[in-house]
């Protein structure tokens, strides 16, 4: 076992990941063989590694129970494609490789499901893809650029009193995006009729609540141009559905 000292180079709250820049001679470094999460089946072998408990350089070893999981990270947003493992994670796992049997990294041990704290052969990783899309623009900007609109959403909870689908746009950043293609914040009248743009639709999309608009923002790139259908709404009257060409 080798220490070396290591910085924080940054983090992906929303995916549960970090990197870490040691201080280490690169010969001294042999780099994990990397494969993909996207073939995986029900029932193949897996070995975890970690320093479960502070024993370090743990290997348990399991089988895949399940794929395409959702698990909450540390910002309430929904993981997606997580893998789900029957061998052992414990406290002191997360951040610990998931291998496939040729010893490929195919996740990030994460999370483990259970009452008493312990492993009870419900275990989580994070799909390598995402590490894949995550590292490298944290290694970059210290952090993960996504692609956005520009606005401040209010919250679900909200929009589903009120019987409103969609996401309501709270406000509008000044010289954003949204504000160039002419999305409109909410506003409210003493009266309490409502004026101004749900988006219910991205690039043909359904948009239910904040996890949509999230997700589908995230599958695309810097720069892509995006039809944004809102519905506009206007007090009293019939609420108009508009389409709306904005760059992300």
């Amino acid at each position: 076992t080798r220490e070396s000292p290591a910085i924080l180079v940054g983090k992906d709250p929303s995916k549960d990941l970090a990197v870490l820049k040691i201080d280490a001679p690169k010969n001294d470094l042999s780099p994990i063989l990397v494969g993909s999460a996207s073939d995986l089946l029900v029932g193949q072998k897996v070995f975890a590694i970690g320093n479960p408990f502070g024993f370090d350089q743990s290997l348990t070893t399991g089988v895949i129970s399940g794929l395409g999981r959702q698990i909450p990270s540390k910002t309430g947003r929904e993981i997606d494609g997580v893998i789900q493992t029957d061998a052992a994670i414990n406290p002191g796992n997360s951040g610990g490789p998931l291998l496939d049997s040729a010893g490929r990294l195919i996740g990030v041990n994460t999370a483990i499901r259970s009452p008493s704290g312990a492993s009870a052969g419900v275990g989580f990783a994070i799909p390598v893809e995402v590490v894949n899309r995550s590292v490298p623009q944290i290694i970059q900007h210290g952090k993960v650029l996504r692609p956005g609109l520009g606005i401040d959403r209010v919250s679900d909870s909200i929009a589903q009193q009120i019987n409103l689908r969609g996401v309501i746009v709270r406000d509008v950043t000044e010289g954003s995006v949204a504000e160039q293609a002419g999305i409109e914040p909410m506003k409210i009248n003493r009266a309490g009729d409502l004026f101004g743009d749900v988006i219910v639709e991205i690039d043909g999309k359904s948009v239910a609540n904040s996890d949509d608009y999230l997700d589908i923002l995230e599958s695309h790139k810097l720069g892509d141009k995006v039809k944004v259908k809102v519905l506009r709404l206007a007090g009293e009257q019939r609420p108009k559905a508009i389409e709306l060409d904005v760059v992300l």
